[in-house]
């Protein structure tokens, strides 16, 4: 499967020494530029095998008008979204998805005066809750409040939010079709009830699986000599888009894993490891920094740097 240059690449550094690495990566479309410039400039050949689509459609824009619009039969105009003290997103494409629809939307969702609204994020995706985004959802921003939790995790936004004490929180997250929701998003709603927080489920965008031929990198590099170096996962239902897919060539992972004994497994944080071992998926590196896509990388020159230094 040929995919166009996502961009045109900066120079390498010099100071690793392992080169020539092909790392494969699944990510969707979204984050793949990000984690391919990283690889390449680790010095290392990025293969992007998405096996997952995430995108937002006509009907998931629609399911966030219904809380942007005024409620008919009230004289002052006032959305659903008022009845709401927090709006928390778990991914990047949560807030594009909510973004796309405040700029279509002709009035921002909440009035100038009213209780604080908070909007939380997790690590850099909270780098697009920007002014432009609160100019949008309020003509005051004093009422808005950023939370970034420190540990970039659904369950630290949990505890960064703290106790509900029965206030509604709006949870815009992924509509899963041809794949097993993992069980990431329901245990975050149930953390959250669990806190005291009414939590209602958005379903903002689609995470769909990317097919059969999605595989097809994957398993053409793993039947040539060298192979591939590692791959690198960054979350659950791309590990499950790609074990579907090996099994439309007649593959499981084991033969995979046969096939490049060599082979380092990447998992981008915690959340998504737990997901993969779930599945049947090994994991070998877990970055330790999942706020951003520097962790997992680093993890991996780390990785092979101690095994180096143990065969010198």
């Amino acid at each position: 499967m040929q995919h166009p240059p996502l961009f045109p690449f900066p120079v390498p550094s010099p100071e690793n020494s392992r080169r020539n690495c092909v790392i494969a990566f699944t990510t969707p479309q979204n984050y793949a530029p990000r984690l391919s410039e990283l690889i390449h400039l680790k010095g290392w050949t990025p293969l992007w095998c998405p096996t997952v689509i995430v995108e937002s459609t006509e009907q998931t824009i629609s399911s966030i008008h219904h809380y942007l619009n005024p409620r008919a039969g009230i004289d002052e105009p006032n959305s659903f979204l008022e009845e709401f003290s927090a709006l928390v997103f778990t991914s990047r494409t949560g807030i594009t998805a909510f973004s796309q629809a405040l700029s279509i939307n002709p009035t921002p969702p909440l009035t100038p005066n009213g209780e604080i609204l908070t909007i939380a994020a997790l690590g850099n995706d909270a780098e697009l809750l920007d002014r432009d985004f609160i100019r949008k959802m309020c003509e005051n921003p004093e009422r808005i409040r950023v939370l970034v939790p420190s540990i970039a995790t659904p369950s630290g936004l949990v505890e960064a939010l703290g106790i509900g004490q029965g206030r509604k929180v709006l949870c815009p997250v992924p509509l899963v079709i041809g794949l097993n929701e993992p069980p990431v998003v329901p245990k975050f709603l149930d953390d959250l009830s669990k806190r005291g927080w009414i939590p209602v489920r958005l379903d903002a965008y689609e995470t769909r699986w990317a097919g059969a031929k999605c595989a097809e990198d994957v398993v053409m590099k793993s039947e040539e000599e060298c192979g591939f170096d590692a791959i690198v996962f960054t979350s659950t239902g791309e590990v499950e888009g790609l074990l579907k897919s090996l099994e439309e060539f007649g593959l499981d992972w084991s033969m995979v894993r046969r096939r490049c004994p060599r082979m380092v497994v990447a998992a981008h944080g915690p959340v998504t490891a737990a997901g993969a071992e779930s599945l049947g998926v090994g994991i070998d590196v877990v970055s330790s920094n999942f706020g951003s896509f520097d962790g997992v990388v680093d993890a991996l020159a780390h990785k092979w740097k101690s095994l180096e230094n143990q065969e010198s």
